[in-house]
């Protein structure tokens, strides 16, 4: 990584005597800098995490690192040289990723399995239909019945391969949808033949047209008496995919998850529309796999859902995925079965990352670890880097908008999901929650279950921790009791998405508007031992006790505040309605002339709207 502006380098022999420069040989461990810095290592943790980096006292950070956070105290960090004939130069060596084949040679190409995406309105039967066509109870175990993920299957339909993507229909999951149309080769857009197409199947749609991929239409629960297959088929001519059997191109077939109607005429039309297509690939070309899904499990680290598009994948061989490294370690298929290599559309669930890899990265082969590791690191630092870019100078309109920001109120969250793709969506989803007067702040969001220094974290920046499908582990619980932080579980997406839109309604202050209650006109003043007393006669509403009031004097107010008291004759009033007549006597005020006005109001608290 380039030094960064303000760190000077130096020989070992060379170490300058002022006071504000810092020479500390790697590794620079956080506590070790704030000592040379006179500060208190959460000051320094505390810049950290304003650039995203989150480390605790004992941990070494990069010299960039360091050398910023040195500049933003005043002080200059200096890098250390090698020692003076301590080796020669050597030769910077630039590792790039393999480049895509273009065209691979027609003889190597091989035929492969079609990949096919179940798509649809939430609630719909995708997952059910799947179910009936994989002979497994998958939907039942599922929170509310929704698909939370993407889940890749591999099935066997009379000796020919299939690979099965079931997408969530939930709104939330716009990006888990796109993606799995990027991926596959034919849509089956799954609509309930009594509901017909809803806004996701439109979404759907959508995603499987700008994919430019086949579609099948799926009309399930045909066996409901309330089913309509006209309708369905009227609302694809409405939404330019024409049936078949009305001069189109789309093939309509009815089916039943639950009776098992319409399986095979539903698989043999997707295998027709994978002949034309003459689906293959190269198995023996360097691979290239897509990741579909990515999550941390117990005792076996990142891990990750990958189909490959070309080339086969194997047992030891070592890979770049975005800004991550890696080795596989071990491949398991969609049947918890071990697997020593995975071709062309085949899904298995990877191990051997080194960190979480995003969904939708590509995952390549690469030539040994070394190389893949080095990239890794290349493209960490340029990831770090623009995270590091110099900073937005002021200028008036951004003060102005900062001061009008300042006066938002800030839902702050700590989210931990159980899979990237959910992780992804619930952020997305939570971003569309549109206010002027909150703002949700993600003070963490990752994937895995919540650990104990998750509530520490929450407990200093004071949020909420939000789990969604993960656990908290034992030393967490603990801690958020010592911490008295608050932790929410979910594992259905609506619970979770409403209840954080009633949080922010909540951090709202309840606005206050003035009712009028009455008016009454001062006849004539009395002197009594304690001051002065308005004789009133009320002329609209009502005057009450217990409200406030305010004097009128030509229309200007000389006196608000609340009533000391109010009477009918001699006897104490709760209130005095209109025609009648009384004696006031407000606060301190003594200063009453005929013919002013009291005006007798209340304020009513309004809830406000986000």
């Amino acid at each position: 990584t380039p030094p960064a502006p303000t760190a000077t380098e130096v020989e070992d022999d060379d170490v300058s005597d002022d006071p504000r420069v810092i020479s500390i040989k790697p590794p620079i461990i956080v506590r070790e800098l704030a000592a040379r810095m006179n500060q208190k290592v959460f000051v320094l943790i505390k810049d950290l995490m304003a650039l995203d980096i989150f480390a605790n006292p004992g941990v070494s950070i990069e010299p960039d690192i360091a050398a910023k956070i040195c500049e933003k105290h005043g002080f200059i960090f200096e890098r250390e040289k090698r020692e003076k004939g301590g080796g020669v130069h050597k030769v910077e060596e630039v590792v790039q990723a393999p480049v895509a084949p273009v065209e691979e040679p027609e003889e190597t190409l091989k035929p492969r399995a079609p990949i096919i995406t179940f798509m649809g309105h939430v609630d719909h039967g995708k997952t059910s239909l799947i179910d009936a066509i994989r002979q497994s109870r998958v939907a039942a175990g599922e929170a509310g019945g929704i698909t939370q993920g993407v889940a890749a299957y591999s099935i066997d339909y009379k000796g020919q391969k299939i690979t099965i993507l079931d997408t969530p229909g939930h709104a939330a999951f716009t990006a888990m949808r796109a993606r799995g149309a990027m991926v596959t080769d034919i849509v089956v857009l799954v609509i309930a033949a009594n509901d017909g197409i809803m806004p996701q199947t439109k979404e759907a749609i959508a995603h499987a047209k700008a994919a430019n991929v086949k579609i099948v239409v799926a009309m399930n629960k045909c066996d409901l008496p309330s089913a309509d297959f006209d309708k369905v088929k009227r609302q694809l001519q409405e939404n330019d995919l024409s049936p078949e059997d009305w001069g189109g191109e789309i093939g309509c077939v009815p089916v039943s998850a639950t009776k098992k109607i319409g399986i095979d005429e539903l698989l043999e039309r997707a295998l027709l529309e994978a002949e034309i297509l003459e689906l293959r690939a190269n198995p023996k070309a360097a691979c290239r796999a897509m990741v579909i899904e990515s999550r941390i499990e117990p005792g076996r680290g990142p891990t990750a859902s990958v189909i490959p598009q070309t080339g086969t994948l194997r047992v030891g061989t070592s890979f770049i995925c975005g800004p991550h490294y890696g080795k596989v370690k071990s491949m398991v298929d969609d049947r918890g079965r071990s697997v020593k290599e995975a071709g062309p559309a085949t899904p298995v669930e990877v191990t051997g990352f080194s960190a979480i890899p995003n969904v939708g990265d590509e995952l390549v082969e690469m030539d040994n670890e070394r190389d893949a590791k080095k990239l890794s690191d290349e493209r960490t630092a340029g990831l770090r880097a623009g995270k590091l870019a110099a900073p937005k100078r002021a200028s008036l309109e951004s003060l102005f908008a900062d001061a009008k920001g300042s006066e938002r109120k800030s839902l702050r969250l700590l989210l931990k999901t159980d899979v990237q793709g959910s992780l992804e969506a619930i952020i997305a989803q939570l971003r569309e929650i549109k206010s002027d007067k909150v703002s949700i702040d993600f003070v963490l969001s990752a994937v895995g279950p919540i650990t104990e220094s998750d509530i520490l974290l929450s407990s200093a920046s004071n949020a909420v921790v939000v789990g969604f499908n993960t656990k908290v582990e034992p030393k967490a619980v603990k801690a958020a009791k010592a911490e008295g932080v608050q932790v929410k579980l979910y594992s259905i997406i609506y619970e979770l998405l409403d209840q954080m839109e009633e949080a922010m309604l909540g951090l709202l202050d309840p606005l206050t508007r003035e009712k009028i209650l009455g008016h009454a006109t001062i006849k004539q003043v009395f002197k009594i031992q304690r001051g002065r007393v308005g004789g009133c006669v009320v002329t609209d509403g009502k005057l009450v006790r217990n409200a406030r009031a305010r004097v009128l004097r030509g229309k200007q107010p000389v006196y608000d505040g609340g009533f000391q008291t109010l009477r009918r004759f001699t006897d104490d009033a709760s209130e005095v309605r209109s025609g009648m007549e009384c004696g006031v006597r407000l606060g301190d005020f003594n200063d009453y002339e005929v013919n002013d006005v009291i005006e007798c109001y209340e304020l009513e608290k309004i809830a406000q709207t986000l």
